[in-house]
């Protein structure tokens, strides 16, 4: 009798090898951290950048002041499946960084991993305060660390698999990465020096590398037309922000402290052993470029003063080539003691329970008052990136997610006393994108028109139409507005909240300029900074 049995395809065989390799308990980590910070993104407020991308994001064009066009794009396509409550606006971050969880295991993978490397890289991934914050929180952070290894992993393929057709997807992945955030640019600076440096230089000699190049100028094309046309707002953007002297510059020693921070404490010696693999283990050096270009973007970040989480979307590669090392290191001792396989379990145990004790740093499991007594049993203080978030109860990730509402509500009682006839010519002026911004989208429920601004982009939007003799101004002094206003009247002050690091916002209604018309003004209000 003829057999009827019949062999998988390619297909199923790869499938099957993909889950049994490790991946499924992979993408159920992943599958639980989505619904995790699906379920905890909704517990504070909406954060100050937010409402920028948000504004942006209602202003499509091909970038912005302070950032390339990517998120406010996706950010305009998310509303309008998944509407305006926090969690529908921080579905992007929470699904990019899950996503990473399963990027990590497929370098570790790649590099040679077995299950228990898919496994701790995963785990890594997880408990890394960088990643966890990235997922609460809508910001140019949350899909970089997904790009930038997405090129990691077509170096990786190009080099182990002989085929230098990858480049073109770095490339284009690379271009993607810059519609996103600039500071990719650096990694690939970093991977060209490793290059260089190492026997893979000879890929220069190929048309496909060339061709990567190429895609990437073409992807970002748009947006660097666009910085063309407004004279490179962002590196205006950068210079004012140097010259003002607004970001903390860390020592080298705090500065190393705080990048293990960023990952965990307890992942360093991971990362660490990762990244001397690359330059010192046989079945890691093939891959030494991805160490040449860590060493390349820490030390220009650093020289630059670089703010200390710009490095962040560098760690997953080395965390999983950590991982694979750890992972053959064990298993080579277990021939001789077989005991020492206890190791494994043990490794992930005290990972998961060291990143819960930590996961409140950046989630926002606690209320806001068990925070701040959590605060005082941490054996570290939370690092300040800027000199003006000193001042706040709460770190500034958490604190400027506090505040908004009361500085609408105050701005809603100026133009509750305004004449139908006053509305139609006064515009709500705000000093920064953050007040603009949450009056764009707060106040709409009040009536209030969109805000204007001369804070980065807002500046782009200009004066909207209104002549100027007529403006509800924010967080200002009367002695300067007098100057600017036949007649000043102060409204209010917003209600202080303990938690904001914006409070106390006066408001004023101002009338009959003395400036001519705001057109003509509004080259003065320009703030980059």
């Amino acid at each position: 009798m003829a057999s009827t049995a019949k062999f998988p395809s390619t297909t199923q065989q790869d499938r099957q090898s993909f889950f049994a390799g490790g991946m499924a308990i992979v993408l159920a980590i992943a599958f639980v951290k989505l619904v995790f910070h699906c379920y905890f993104n909704n517990r504070y407020g909406y954060f100050r950048d937010e409402f920028d991308y948000m504004s942006c994001g209602d202003h499509l064009a091909w970038g912005y002041v302070d950032q390339p066009p990517l998120i406010p794009f996706l950010i305009h396509i998310c509303r309008a499946v998944l509407g305006d409550s926090l969690r529908s606006i921080r579905f992007i971050p929470a699904l990019a960084t899950s996503f990473l969880v399963v990027q990590a295991a497929m370098i570790a993978r790649e590099l040679g991993g077995r299950k228990f490397a898919l496994l701790l890289s995963a785990v890594t991934i997880v408990i890394a305060p960088q990643y966890l914050s990235n997922s609460s929180l809508l910001g140019t952070n949350c899909l970089e660390p997904n790009l930038w290894m997405g090129c990691a992993y077509f170096v990786i393929l190009a080099i182990k698999r002989s085929d230098p057709r990858y480049w073109l997807w770095f490339g284009v992945v690379a271009g993607i990465g810059l519609e996103e955030k600039y500071s990719i640019a650096l990694f690939g600076f970093g991977i060209v020096v490793g290059l260089l440096l190492t026997e893979q230089r000879r890929v220069f000699l190929n048309q496909w590398i060339w061709l990567g190049g190429l895609a990437a100028f073409l992807v970002f094309l748009p947006n660097f037309l666009w910085n063309v046309h407004y004279d490179w707002p962002f590196l205006q953007l950068m210079h004012a922000i140097r010259a003002e002297g607004r970001n903390v510059v860390l020592p080298a020693g705090a500065y190393f402290f705080q990048q293990t921070l960023l990952v965990h404490p307890l992942t360093a010696p991971i990362w660490i052993t990762g990244l001397l693999a690359f330059f010192f283990s046989e079945h890691l050096k093939p891959y030494r470029v991805l160490g040449w270009s860590y060493l390349v973007g820490y030390g220009v970040f650093f020289a630059l003063h670089g703010k200390n989480y710009y490095l962040a979307p560098i760690y997953p590669m080395l965390l999983a080539a950590g991982s694979v090392t750890i992972e053959n290191a064990i298993e080579r001792r277990s021939l001789t003691s077989p005991r020492i396989t206890w190791m494994k379990p043990a490794i992930v145990v005290v990972l998961l329970a060291a990143g819960a004790h930590l996961a409140p740093v950046v989630v926002p499991v606690l209320s806001p008052e068990h925070f701040v007594a959590y605060m005082k049993t941490l054996p570290f203080k939370l690092p300040v990136m800027e000199h003006g978030h000193a001042r706040a109860t709460l770190p500034q990730w958490y604190a400027d997610q506090f505040g908004w509402q009361e500085i609408v509500d105050e701005t809603a009682v100026a133009w509750n006393r305004l004449s139908p006839g006053e509305r139609s010519d006064c515009g709500i002026f705000a000093q920064d994108y953050g007040q603009a911004g949450a009056i764009d989208f707060l106040g709409r429920r009040y009536g209030l028109p969109r805000a204007l601004s001369g804070h980065q982009t807002f500046f782009l939007w200009g004066p909207r139409g209104y002549s100027g003799n007529c403006l509800i101004v924010l967080d200002d002094e009367k002695e300067r507005l007098e100057q600017l206003f036949e007649h000043v009247g102060y409204v209010g002050t917003s209600a202080s909240n303990p938690y904001a690091l914006e409070q106390e916002i006066p408001v004023f209604i101002c009338k009959d300029a003395k400036f001519g018309t705001l057109a003509q003004l509004w080259p003065r209000v320009k703030k980059w900074r």
